[in-house]
């Protein structure tokens, strides 16, 4: 029986499915985080992360980790592929191993290893295509600093930047100025601001701020809806931008969204109405998780596209 396997490598966890040639998956597991090889202990912490989801995912299929070969592997790193090629291989026995970053598996998985075109908007975002001939383009992802358009944190920033405007008598008054400072505890925009510069307030923290921007903006806000629905413009820019490089117009795309941020129903919404203003634009949830991405790309480098059954996220 030939195995493939497929591992999302995450900043908060690891996750590896081992498949069979008929891409029935066979046992799944989860590890700890797998990235920042560079730090120290990185190469510990990215081997431990490893030979755990994988023995679990393993285990799980009735088989002994230890004596494994898989056809085909595929990582996908969020810190990306560079330094990790070399560790996986002496970790595996493995015939071909792949490993590439975060936003192909992410892809991957979101259209069933069709092609396509993924928006991720989480605590970051970005766009990642690819078309029938197997290029590939992205838009985004550039970090919280030069990039990340429409992302959670970025929603959260646009929201901070609304009621700074507000107390500083150049913006318009918005109900983000007291529910930003209730749910901080700050007792003004001052001290709310200084808090998100501490170790208190990481950049998750601050993103996941934007479920409440999403609140405020299902209660009537202008001023909150107006954030949301330029986040979704933003977002829809970055997919059509992915799309024109990749796909003729008036072709038929799938494009899928992914990631916290479309949680909310008016930005989704919003979001959806302007991917589909491109002709040919299909606007649709992801089909798998990353983790199932990967192992399609492992049959992919195979050479075979079976059809995932058994237990797949």
């Amino acid at each position: 029986m030939a195995l493939f396997l497929g591992v999302d490598g995450g900043k908060s966890s690891t996750k590896a499915l081992v498949g069979d040639e008929t891409g029935r998956v066979l046992g799944t597991g989860t590890g700890g985080p797998s990235n920042h090889v560079g730090e120290a202990e990185g190469r510990e912490r990215l081997a431990r992360a490893v030979t755990g989801c994988v023995g679990l995912a393993c285990r799980q299929a009735g088989l002994e980790p230890a004596q494994v070969r898989f056809e085909a592997a595929c990582f996908g790193m969020s810190g990306g592929p560079a330094d990790k090629q070399a560790i996986l291989a002496e970790i595996l026995q493995v015939q071909k191993l792949i490993v590439t970053h975060d936003m192909l598996i992410a892809l991957s998985g979101a259209t069933g290893g069709d092609p396509g075109i993924a928006v991720n908007a989480g605590t970051g975002s970005f766009a990642f295509g690819r078309n029938q001939a197997g290029e590939t383009a992205r838009a985004g992802g550039w970090g919280f600093v030069f990039g990340d358009e429409g992302s959670g944190f970025d929603i959260a920033r646009q929201a901070v930047r609304a009621m700074l405007r507000c107390e500083e008598g150049w913006g318009p008054s918005t109900a983000l100025y007291a529910a930003l400072l209730e749910t901080s505890g700050a007792h003004d925009a001052n001290e709310l601001l200084h808090n998100f510069y501490t170790p208190e307030w990481p950049r998750p923290r601050v993103a996941a701020l934007a479920q409440l921007v999403d609140a405020v903006a299902r209660d009537g806000d202008p001023v909150a809806r107006d954030i949301l629905a330029n986040a979704a413009q933003q977002l829809a820019t970055l997919a059509a931008s992915v799309g024109r490089r990749l796909f003729r117009t008036g072709e038929t795309v799938l494009v899928c969204y992914i990631g916290g941020v479309f949680r909310s129903r008016l930005l989704l919404e919003r979001y959806s109405q302007l991917v589909e203003l491109q002709e040919g634009a299909v606007c649709r949830p992801p089909r798998y998780r990353p983790a199932a991405g990967a192992l399609l790309e492992a049959y992919r480098a195979a050479g075979i596209r079976p059809v995932l059954s058994g237990v797949v996220e």
